[in-house]
């Protein structure tokens, strides 16, 4: 058997849950998440580019480092060349027009290879700039990122606030109703969309807006302590 004041207790704590239904929906909604999800999205894609634009930059500064060290052991292979052609211990006109020979092909290979050396670092200067750019960029998403955080952390808090003080009523108000009802209450729940329990007006059930026949309608009404009646409809538990 089921006591009328349970079933009014029942509608007050359907409202205590929809207000908590509503107000998950309003923290989930809450414009200041889609900003975040917005800047965030932004910064991946700026991260991107940046990532990009260096592994490009270090790849030139990679094979500029390699021709610069190979035209100075170019440049040691001439002088050491140069040293022994000047050193007297070479006689032979022959040989020392050889050696000369040598440091010459030496000195060309050198200047083609800084000849690219140089052709690399003004291909650089760009991609510094780019990265520069990308970087200020970023850094200024990075603070529109932190203040978006903080106002929907506050934005957050608000709502928590409020949803505590629902849950307490909630609890407050649900040591009061039988246990076995409140578990047929949140059964119902789940199969119609948030209404568990809804009030009976004339033949009309207040969950689903439904009408129901006017013979269960009166078996309801008579039997307003007995067991617990359910809308044919939606399957809300109904307090006539």
């Amino acid at each position: 058997m089921t006591e009328p004041a349970e079933l009014e207790a029942l509608l007050t704590l359907q409202e205590h849950d929809g207000a908590l239904d509503r107000l998950r929906h309003r923290r989930a909604q809450l414009p200041e998440r889609a900003g975040v999800a917005r800047g965030e999205a932004d910064a991946a894609a700026l991260a991107t580019r940046l990532d990009d634009a260096r592994l490009a930059r270090d790849e030139l500064a990679r094979e500029e480092q390699r021709l610069d060290d190979e035209a100075r052991g170019l440049a040691e292979k001439a002088k050491e060349v140069e040293a022994r052609m000047y050193s007297g211990e070479v006689s032979s006109p022959r040989e020392l027009q050889s050696m000369q020979a040598d440091v010459d092909q030496l000195r060309r290979h050198q200047g083609g290879l800084e000849n690219r050396e140089l052709e690399l670092m003004e291909a650089r200067e760009p991609l510094d700039e780019t990265i520069g750019e990308l970087q200020r960029e970023a850094d200024v998403l990075t603070g529109e990122l932190e203040r978006l955080r903080g106002v929907l952390t506050e934005a957050e808090s608000v709502i928590d606030g409020e949803a505590r003080i629902e849950l307490a009523a909630r609890a407050a108000l649900a040591g009061g109703i039988a246990t076995a009802l409140i578990a047929d209450y949140e059964r119902a729940r789940k199969g119609a969309q948030g209404v568990g329990v809804a009030r009976l007006v004339g033949n009309t059930c207040q969950g689903c807006h439904l009408s129901i026949p006017a013979t269960e309608v009166e078996r309801i009404k008579r039997a307003a302590d007995g067991p617990v009646a359910h809308c044919d409809n939606c399957g809300c538990i109904l307090v006539p």
